[in-house]
């Protein structure tokens, strides 16, 4: 199956705000983790022996690890890749999980998540003793449209000359969760995904300028929720950007054949659609306890964003900052183009 604007949004997000997906995973399975915890993300491709034997490569949205701090090893690290924590990855300690976004469903779903899953666990198989184990990890789906007949989990049965096992595939419906909901429970990873609520009503929204204005201002506060979210502290200024260039993105997308309602919302999510290429603005691979002052980030985010060819007045929006100081950032990094 190809890979959709959605699928690439779900993964940028888990990429580049790692953390944002512990809140996710406590929603989908339950857990308890409070988000001081090490997240490392696994390799997402894969190759798939078919039957002809010929293979073929699968990409997986998500996969990735959560180490509890407490437990948190400092042996030598693993070749994946490690955010948020200075920890290391350790088997014996260590919790896997992989989640997929469903922006469409096609039937096929549980079959693709069952091969991943097989992939994963013989990617981390252990074989002692004449005694192949292989720990299937902890699966679920996110799906960003869903209907009457979309369950609330899918189910994987094996049959084996030793027995039958299974196992459970939970589905997180976006659409059920208002976007007080969303804020309430810092899901803060799904807000981009929110706009598929509005879906159906987007020929409506087209023609009815007093019902396109309702949903714009309910963006507007929704952008200003997350600016009273990093004030709280439970943001920092980075994710906040990401979410609100993510949720413009999601839109452009879905609402690209109403014209009015991708640029109407897209606006109240930053003015100017501007390019997302900032991923390395913060240099994502730097331990924990290594940020820079707020001020400092907002001025690496304006350099990148300035760098790409953006103007003036929407680098300021975007990056909290006074036009005076962008501009003067403008005037340095052309003067050392020179």
């Amino acid at each position: 199956m190809d890979n959709t604007p959605y699928d690439d949004v779900f993964r940028t997000l888990l990429t580049d705000c790692t953390e944002l997906m512990i809140p996710v995973v406590n929603e989908i399975f339950h857990t308890k983790y409070t988000g001081k915890e090490t997240i490392c993300l696994l390799q997402n491709e894969h190759f798939i022996k078919m039957p002809d034997g010929s293979e073929q490569e699968r990409i997986t949205d998500s996969s990735f690890e959560i180490i509890s701090e407490e437990t948190a090893p400092t042996a030598q690290p693993l070749k994946n890749q490690v955010y948020g924590g200075s920890a290391s990855c350790n088997t014996s300690q260590r919790k896997r999980y992989h989640i997929e976004c469903q922006s469409t469903e096609d039937g096929t779903m549980i079959v693709r998540m069952f091969e991943y899953d097989t992939q994963l666990a013989l990617e981390n198989r252990e074989f002692t003793s004449n005694i192949l184990t292989v720990q299937f990890p902890d699966s679920a789906i996110v799906s960003l449209r869903h209907t009457q007949n979309t369950p609330e989990h899918m189910t994987v049965k094996v049959l084996t000359p030793g027995g039958k096992v299974s196992y459970i595939v939970p589905v997180l419906k976006v659409k059920r969760y208002t976007i007080h909901e969303l804020f309430e429970k810092k899901l803060f990873f799904l807000i981009p995904f929110h706009i598929f609520v509005y879906e159906k009503d987007f020929k409506e929204l087209e023609e009815n300028k007093k019902k396109l204005k309702q949903l714009e201002e309910e963006y507007a506060a929704i952008r200003e929720r997350l600016e009273i979210a990093c004030q709280m502290g439970d943001l920092t200024e980075y994710p906040k950007v990401v979410i609100l260039a993510m949720s413009r993105k999601v839109i452009e997308h879905l609402a690209a054949k109403y014209e009015k309602v991708a640029k109407g919302v897209s606006q109240q999510m930053g003015g100017k659609v501007l390019n997302y290429e900032a991923k390395d603005i913060l240099n994502r691979g730097r331990a924990e306890g290594r940020r820079e002052g707020e001020e400092q980030t907002k001025i690496q985010i304006a350099k990148k964003l300035l760098a790409l060819g953006n103007d003036i007045q929407s680098v300021a929006d975007l990056a909290e900052l006074p036009e005076e100081t962008v501009e003067k950032l403008a005037r340095s990094m052309n003067q050392t183009k020179r």
